[in-house]
């Protein structure tokens, strides 16, 4: 009981340090007429904090303070910005703790995962820091040999920022990290159902001595009627949303009106490649990474198990063996390995998927249930035998559950994995390393993990392909999505 108590003793601090208002042009300022939001723990169903919700107006507000500093923001020296960002990444080692456990009680991630994500979201403030000295030009003679051509990198301007709820910290400094690196002022709204994170992150930045206006962030349950004029503003030059396809196309089609410069990191359908000759223990653990991390609420989750049909049961009985180690509960106790679904309406999709795949022919070899609560907990699931047209091989299922499907060959097997509308990332298990170079070829991705679970760095250039979103996050290529390219030609020097 002792330790039950300290624990919710250092949560209650812990809430108490997080900010609870919205951050405009340096100051931390209540919502216009008073309004607010409650966040919920999905563990427990309790309100954990109650914050500001932004109107339009103070969207309209945090836009004008992106735009009035942009200009001296840019005109800061890159080292300077380097040091920024630098510094916070440093306080956020120093308090990793309490990210981690402020990210379990407003998402429901395990500790021990929430405490990976800080690792993770750290690394893209480290790595922009880093970038923000490297951006480069070129100068040369134009080919007439008449003059000489100068070619810059300029920040595009203010940027609008959206990002979910799913992995809070890591969504927050993918975006925000390039962005400062590049020179570019930010509007940042993050996602109702976690915006806690994000509040207690901006501190950071506040603390590590970043201007006043240079990031803004309005908290609202009001997404679409907050964000339109902010879209609409023709001051703006940038938006970057990560969340689901439907959402990303309606942003598009608002962004076209400016031609704004866009990144949408979209939904995900990602297949999971078992062959014949693959180490089946590693692939088994691999699956648990590809599948069960964050709970399965994950755009890079393993969506779709394709396993070669002479491997299938033995693949099936490996990985259920596995799921059935999980410790259900709340993720702040000790040995919890599966949290909550983020609210009901993720147990009913979960639960929908699967009756409806069992409807078909599947089988369910472990789980197939939604918990009881309090909290919104679903049982972690594998299910075998998936029929094509079952709704779970073209749905995103965002839930713990592990659905397999068999295929007679390669060809066969890339059919299936490129049998969708989405590309963001597959994976492919196999120890023929030829055969894993022709399915980097031929499966329509933008990353894969060729005998490994996990593929995100943030060196390593993030997105996908089709309508799985446009341009790439992290890596050499995350800053060029803030930076627009200027060409001066000169005349001669030597002439006349």
């Amino acid at each position: 009981m002792t330790q039950v108590t300290e624990v919710r003793d250092a949560e209650a601090e812990l809430l108490e340090r997080v900010p609870h208002q919205l951050f405009i042009n340096g100051e931390w300022v209540a919502a216009s007429a008073d309004r607010t939001l409650d966040v919920v723990d999905p563990a427990t169903g309790r309100v954990i904090r109650t914050i500001s919700n932004a109107s339009v107006a103070d969207g309209a507000a945090a836009m004008d303070a992106a735009v009035a500093a942009q200009a001296d923001w840019a005109a800061t020296a890159p080292r300077v910005r380097a040091e920024i960002l630098r510094r916070t990444f440093d306080l956020l080692q120093e308090r990793k703790e309490q990210f981690a456990l402020l990210m379990t009680m407003e998402m429901g991630k395990p500790l021990a995962e929430a405490r990976g994500e800080v690792a993770y979201g750290g690394e893209f403030l480290r790595w922009f820091s880093e970038e923000a000295v490297r951006v480069s030009g070129r100068y040369g003679e134009n080919p007439e040999g008449t003059g000489r051509m100068i070619v810059t990198q300029q920040p595009v301007g203010p940027c609008f920022l959206i990002t979910p709820w799913n992995f809070p910290l890591a969504m927050a400094t993918r975006k925000i990290a390039p962005a400062l690196a590049a020179g570019c002022t930010v509007v940042i709204k993050p996602a109702e159902l976690t915006p806690l994170t994000t509040l207690l992150f901006v501190a950071l930045l506040e603390e590590a001595g970043l201007p006043a206006g240079v990031v803004n962030v309005i908290t609202t349950s009001e997404s679409a009627a907050v964000s339109g004029p902010i879209i609409a503003d023709p001051r703006l030059r940038k938006l970057s949303f990560t969340g689901s396809t439907p959402v990303g196309k309606a942003l598009i089609r608002q962004s076209a009106e400016n031609v704004l410069r866009t990144s949408m990191e979209l939904g995900g359908n990602a297949p999971f490649l078992v062959f014949a000759d693959a180490d089946l223990d590693k692939a088994a653990d691999g699956a648990m990474i590809a599948k069960f991390r964050n709970i399965g609420q994950a755009c890079t989750a393993a969506n779709r198990f394709l396993v070669h049909e002479s491997v299938a049961d033995e693949f099936a009985r490996r990985v259920t063996e596995r799921v059935n180690k999980f410790v259900v509960g709340r993720g702040t106790e000790e040995g919890i390995t599966i949290g909550p679904l983020i609210n009901a309406a993720a147990v009913a999709k979960s639960d929908a998927l699967v009756q409806d795949a069992v409807s078909r022919g599947a089988v369910v070899h472990t789980g197939g249930t939604a918990l009881d609560g309090p909290g919104t907990f679903y049982a972690p699931t594998v299910i075998s035998g998936v029929t094509a047209g079952s709704d779970i091989l073209a749905e995103e299922i965002f839930g713990p559950v592990l659905a397999i499907t068999t295929f007679a060959d390669d060809d066969e097997a890339v059919r299936l994995a490129n049998d969708s509308n989405f590309g963001l990332i597959g994976y492919v298990f196999t120890a023929d390393f030829a055969r894993g170079q022709r399915m980097m070829e031929r499966l329509e991705t933008g990353m894969l993990g060729l005998n490994t679970g996990v593929v995100s760095n943030a060196a390593a250039p993030f997105g996908g392909v089709k309508q799985s979103g446009l341009g790439r996050e992290g890596g050499l290529e995350g800053i060029r999505e803030y930076l627009s390219t200027k060409y001066t030609l000169t005349p001669d020097p030597f002439a006349g």
